[in-house]
């Protein structure tokens, strides 16, 4: 297998992705699982705005890992590295990754900055995008799908956000195309209490991804400590500066 560019896998991904729901095989069938659809009609009859969303979840993952493996005919070790430079290009110990396709015909539809037009709902709290698709941000009609990246991990505590949870939940704004979407918010719900992505890693590349998630965690503890100690050290010089001044006064 040749050696593929990380925007090179992710483009593959999306081309197969919205491409191959019109046949029924085994892939097909799980993409439909992680794949919901909102079509917006315009009172015309004519204008609409279809929005589809695809959770990458770890059984689709794995199901389009293995369809590229069967279509290239790959060998066993071929698959394992495409395997992982794909996780590593979806960012998936880090991220939660959502694909998202607007098909747009309907009046010009202005999206950015897109970060505040899209959020992930997991429990009671909403989550901005770490990252996304920057052609999201300019405006367009037609056919436009990009990646969206949630955090999967508490950016203070370093929990899993996932842990726990029964169901996500992709909004959009309205705002997207007030005229078509009559003033309602999109919501996307998938059902993720089984979806366990540590399945996706096992031997040498779980311990790769793992260390490499806990070195830049460590990273940022550190530079935490160090912020807090320079706090710490500019209160003992405030207190040793009054204690100073409370001895002065209590001489006089």
């Amino acid at each position: 297998m040749k050696k593929k560019s990380i925007a090179t896998l992710l483009l593959l991904a999306m081309i197969v992705l919205f491409t191959g729901a019109a046949n029924a095989d085994p892939f097909d069938q799980v993409l439909n699982r992680w794949t919901k659809t909102i079509k917006y009609i315009d009172e015309d009859k004519i204008s609409f705005l279809e929005i589809k969303a695809t959770y990458y979840s770890a059984e689709f993952i794995e199901a389009y890992v293995q369809k590229e493996a069967k279509d290239n005919m790959w060998t066993q070790q071929e698959m394992e590295d495409y395997k992982y430079n794909f996780l590593a290009a979806l960012q998936m110990t880090e991220m939660i990754p959502i694909m998202i396709e607007f098909t747009n015909n309907a009046e010009t539809m202005h999206l950015g900055p897109f970060d505040i037009m899209v959020k992930l709902g997991i429990g009671n709290k909403f989550y901005k995008p770490v990252d996304y698709d920057k052609r999201f941000n300019f405006k367009f009609q037609g056919k436009k799908e990009g990646l969206v990246f949630f955090p999967r991990f508490d950016e203070k505590t370093g929990k899993d956000l996932l842990k726990g949870q029964k169901n996500v939940t992709l909004e959009l704004k309205h705002t997207i195309n007030p005229s078509v979407t009559n003033g309602k918010d999109t919501k996307f719900i998938w059902t993720v209490e089984n979806d366990d992505p540590s399945k996706l890693y096992q031997g040498k590349s779980a311990a790769r991804f793992e260390t490499d998630r806990l070195l830049k965690r460590l990273e940022k503890l550190r530079k935490d400590k160090a912020e807090h100690e320079k706090q710490l050290q500019g209160i003992n010089d405030e207190i040793s500066t009054v204690q100073k001044r409370l001895d002065e006064l209590a001489k006089q």
